[in-house]
């Protein structure tokens, strides 16, 4: 009995790179939620550093940013759902 062999593509996956790394003039800060926006999902939660691409300094930072963000109202914890 002759078993054959699948071949299995290869997947590329594109290298993910922290923003703030690669850019300086970038910097993370509380008290501006439009470059955080980008970080969090439409519900409001943090992306996480996988998905994000950023550098576990970066993470860390960005996700303090956030929840000080959060605790003086300038951003969301959690999305308003429009149904309830």
């Amino acid at each position: 009995m002759v078993r054959f062999k699948k071949r299995r593509r290869r997947i590329f996956h594109r290298r993910k790179f922290c923003r703030f790394c690669a850019d300086s003039s970038l910097t993370i800060d509380y008290k501006n939620p439009r470059t955080l926006r980008l970080f969090t999902t439409e519900r409001g939660k943090i992306i996480p550093r996988r998905i994000s691409g950023n550098c576990a300094k970066h993470q860390r930072q960005l996700t303090t940013a956030i929840k000080r963000a959060r605790t003086i109202a300038l951003m969301p914890y959690a999305a308003t759902l429009s149904h309830y």
